[in-house]
């Protein structure tokens, strides 16, 4: 059954919103990389040997407190606390899961969780419904930007074990972040789940799994639907979803290759307001510092593929920009609200997109700097 919901007025919006970062867990080997590249390999690797493509290209990106292993409690535990000095409220953590099979999972099990911050920082976790890339950087044009093998299959068996899982590991902490009450859960790819399950299945799956949850003494769950597509928006509220955001919501992917960040930004936050109207439901903003995922891509020079990951690359982010954009979130008032919204940013630490809050040798700590300005 799908919960009525109403236009609250505007007082209800008062109360203070909270910034969450995105986190990526992919900071540390897997078996799955080892094999498909040699043993220790990250994308730390990518970062350190992309090199610039045209002429002001800021690439390579350096973190100023060095590359890591995001298993490792201590470094995770200061990067943490950094963001937390700097107005940063909650971290989302991406969860790979395909039928019980997860990948990079120790970056949350081990170095949030194990770090001395992660055992009181507010957490959630958002369900990254695509297997990471088995070869980078990506050689080929002439393949779909995504593979069939990266697609996550589900159903609702499937799906009411994921929650699970995510219930009995994560839902109990103390620190998972709530809204309205309930544990805070997001889909990355929202359309692919509602295509692979079909409107009556994924209704069926989002449905089973809040009985599940109630039955064993769990809280419901906030089901936020990360950029659905035209077809997918109008249906999100019938399912069973409580509210739209986004991941990464700034490159215009049919645009040209060099892209402004400050236009990019403004045109973005134009469209909030379409997206709850669309949808019937809360739209939680997300604003990002910046996008340029060629670490990902094989260097193609002038020939390089007009699609992802090497094309469009933004340009012109600063941290003064980024600060207008997130107090431009930071001020949106949803027509279908929430009475304890996020703004979500992406991300804290995706270094191979250009997309992070960490310190680097071009900003330094501005980017976080410009989160504690705008609270």
């Amino acid at each position: 059954m799908v919960r009525e919901r109403s236009l609250r007025p505007p007082t209800r919006h008062d109360l203070p919103m909270r910034v969450a970062a995105y986190v990526y867990n992919g900071w540390h080997p897997i078996a799955e990389r080892d094999e498909a590249f040699h043993p220790g390999f990250t994308e730390w690797e990518l970062v350190r040997d992309c090199r610039p493509r045209f002429e002001g290209h800021a690439q390579p990106r350096v973190p100023t407190l060095g590359t890591y292993d995001d298993r490792d409690p201590s470094e995770v535990g200061r990067r943490i606390q950094l963001a937390l000095d700097h107005g940063v409220d909650a971290f989302v953590h991406g969860v790979f899961w395909c039928r019980g099979k997860r990948v990079f999972e120790e970056g949350l099990d081990r170095g949030f969780l194990g770090s001395a911050p992660g055992r009181t920082a507010p957490f959630a976790v958002m369900w990254a419904n695509r297997m990471p890339r088995r070869v980078l950087p990506v050689r080929r044009a002439d393949v779909p930007v995504l593979d069939p093998s990266r697609f996550v299959d589900t159903d609702v068996d499937d799906f009411v074990a994921f929650v699970r899982m995510l219930a009995e590991r994560y839902f109990v902490r103390p620190n998972y972040v709530t809204v309205e009450g309930r544990s805070y859960l997001s889909i990355f790819d929202s359309t692919f789940f509602v295509r692979e399950l079909g409107v009556d299945g994924a209704r069926r799956a989002i449905d089973t799994a809040r009985r599940w949850l109630r039955a064993h003494g769990h809280r419901d769950i906030h089901l936020a639907a990360i950029e659905p597509n035209a077809d997918t928006l109008p249906l999100v509220a019938e399912l069973g979803f409580d509210s739209v955001t986004h991941y990464v919501f700034l490159p215009d992917w049919k645009g040209p290759f060099l892209q402004d960040y400050r236009t990019l930004a403004e045109q973005r936050a134009a469209e909030w307001v379409g997206f709850a109207e669309k949808s019937g439901l809360p739209y939680m903003p997300s604003v990002a510092p910046g996008w340029d995922a060629s670490p990902r891509g094989a260097d193609f020079g002038e020939a390089r593929p007009d699609k992802y990951p090497w094309s469009p690359v933004v340009v012109g982010e600063t941290p003064e920009l980024f600060g207008e954009a997130l107090q431009r979130a930071l001020r949106f008032r949803s027509p279908h609200a929430v009475e304890d919204p996020l703004v979500m940013i992406a991300s804290l630490n995706e270094w191979s997109e250009g997309h992070y809050l960490e310190p680097d040798e071009r900003f330094g700590t501005g980017m976080l700097e410009a989160v504690r300005s705008k609270r």
